[in-house]
């Protein structure tokens, strides 16, 4: 059965990566801002990242610490919301999970995982909302805590890799009840095209997850014509950081 996360929406899906932060604007990724942004575009997804403050609110924001984004050392889990709040002011806004799903009501978020500590937050917060949102991590471990914390309600989820890594093996050598059963309890695969010099998305496997009932979510293109290519090829979702040229690629 189709999870409502992939209902009612456009397909292909264009899944605005850490939002729209067009460049030369001063607006941050994962920021209020670009959330804000992806949305006026006209996405209907949006991908984030998960991290947890030291005073326990979970805040989209894709890396350990502030270093790339902001020029502060300093790590996330060791600043309180109040000072993310200060250092993101005139960046877009830092945007807590609870935040961006009570002023995006209409916006279905990807929420990648990024420290353990946030895992059982994140799936607490998202309970209520979980037929909009899709849970993912790296780690196979980070991304089940999150969906056990957010029971009886059932998040569609994408796996980590570790579970990955065992598909794309199983894709390569034609292992396909080991693929299928890898497959089983996921919504949407979330690939890159390549990982180094191994192929990870090939036809054989686009075709085992639709057999599934699975579908393939391609990261991160932001070519128009490689993002026709994919989609001819079978591919339903492109993560992409530019969201508003998907649209008119794909959707419009």
């Amino acid at each position: 059965m189709t999870h409502p996360y992939l209902l009612g929406a456009e397909h292909p899906r264009v899944l605005a990566h850490r939002g729209l932060a067009v460049p030369g604007a001063d607006v941050a990724e994962n920021s209020f801002a670009a959330i804000a942004a992806a949305h006026a575009a006209g996405a209907s997804y949006v991908e984030s990242d998960c991290h947890l403050t030291a005073d326990g609110h979970v805040v989209l924001f894709h890396d350990d610490t502030l270093s790339r984004v902001t020029g502060d050392p300093r790590a996330v889990a060791d600043l309180s919301l109040r000072e993310l709040e200060a250092q993101m002011e005139d960046r877009g806004g830092i945007a807590t999970l609870a935040q961006a799903l009570e002023s995006f009501p209409d916006v279905r978020f990807n929420l990648d995982v990024k420290a353990a500590a946030a895992a059982e937050p994140v799936g607490r917060l998202v309970a209520p909302h979980a037929g909009r949102v899709l849970v993912t991590s790296f780690s196979d471990e980070r991304r089940l805590l999150a969906l056990a914390a957010a029971l009886p309600s059932h998040p569609a989820t994408s796996p980590g890799s570790r579970t990955l890594t065992r598909l794309v093996a199983a894709a390569a050598v034609g292992l396909r009840p080991l693929g299928f059963r890898l497959l089983r309890g996921v919504d949407a695969l979330q690939i890159p095209e390549r990982q180094g010099r191994i192929r990870v998305l090939t036809p054989r496997l686009v075709r085992w997850a639709h057999e599934a009932g699975v579908e393939v979510h391609v990261w991160t293109v932001n070519d128009p014509e490689r993002m026709r290519q994919l989609v001819a090829m079978g591919v339903d979702g492109i993560v992409t950081d530019r969201a508003d040229v998907a649209l008119d690629a794909l959707t419009r």
